[in-house]
């Protein structure tokens, strides 16, 4: 599989009623997944509100995604579990969906308590055994108690079914000796970033690709930022990113992705009329007045207003 390039995190419409919009769904993901320089959708991320469905929702959200996109572009799920079992079951719900890869999220208890690095290692061993699908470690920021060291990092990569690394560091000291462990040791497996509010700053480190929510609002400004830094045109990429900003400080403010930014941008795809609703599931709140104006105004000025007939 193919993880070079631009990989959205989708995020997923929701009718008046919270339940998933599958026709909605449908319709985006196809349009998604057309765009140039995408070469794969993620389902049951962050930005895909994945803590607020049921197991068997995130399945079908994944199931939903990858019939709207087959011929078009594969589908990875993020597994997000507590326990191997769980994990195990999850992940094999998700390839049942027809997910081609997964990533795996950090059990939210490590948040808490920490972890061995035998125990992430057998995590991840048991998923990849189980489904036999390519995993892409979800690696956190490095003030968690999930973020994982460079040293496991690099144990990570020697796994047979790891092929990727979608990298939330977050600390560009950390973030640099992250990626050079990783490429110390498999040079082929793809580094990504996640810093949807770092893109440029990120992307100029040497990574693969980019598996970013904020690819649902703007992929073709991110797959053109990506396209100018892997070319070493350095111009371009400052005024693509000089572009991006606006949208970037209405969604994420000044601080790093979270449900009220997710909410943030699901307004934002709103007016670009990517989305017809911005509905979102409690306890997460919709934008006030002064956001969505301040929402609004990014997206006229960056220009990503999308045309009906698309």
């Amino acid at each position: 599989m193919n993880f070079h390039g631009l990989i959205p995190a989708i995020t997923v419409p929701f009718r008046a009623d919270h339940a998933i919009d599958a026709p909605e769904l449908t319709r985006f993901a196809a349009w998604l997944g057309r765009r140039k320089g995408v070469v794969a959708l993620m389902t049951n991320g962050h930005t895909g509100e994945v803590f607020s469905l049921t197991p068997r929702e995130r399945a079908e959200v994944t199931r939903v995604a990858v019939q709207a996109t087959k011929g078009i572009c594969p589908v990875i799920s993020s597994i997000v579990c507590e326990g191997i079992r769980d994990a195990v079951d999850q992940a094999g719900w998700a390839k049942e969906a027809g997910a081609a890869a997964l990533d795996i999220m950090p059990p939210h208890h490590w948040l808490r308590f920490g972890f061995r690095p035998d125990q992430v290692l057998t995590y991840f061993t048991a998923i990849g055994e189980a489904t036999g699908l390519p995993l892409i470690v979800h690696v956190y920021p490095a003030w968690t108690k999930a973020s994982f060291s460079s040293a496991l990092l690099a144990d990570l990569a020697r796994l047979p079914h790891v092929q990727a690394f979608k990298i939330g560091t977050r600390e560009m000291g950390k973030y640099a000796a992250d990626l050079k462990a990783i490429r110390a040791v498999a040079p082929q497996k793809a580094l990504l970033t996640c810093h949807d509010e770092y893109l440029l700053a990120s992307m100029v480190q040497g990574v693969d690709g980019a598996l970013v929510g904020f690819g649902s609002l703007i992929p073709d400004l991110i797959a053109e930022l990506l396209e100018a830094v892997h070319a070493g045109d350095l111009r371009e990429a400052q005024a693509l990113q000089a572009r991006i900003d606006p949208l970037k400080d209405a969604v994420y403010g000044a601080g790093e992705p979270t449900a009220e930014a997710h909410a943030c941008m699901k307004a934002a795809m709103v007016a670009a009329g990517i989305l017809r609703s911005a509905t979102m599931r409690p306890p997460t709140h919709a934008p006030g007045p002064e956001d969505l104006a301040r929402i609004h105004a990014a997206v006229e000025a960056a220009g990503i207003v999308v045309p009906k007939a698309a």
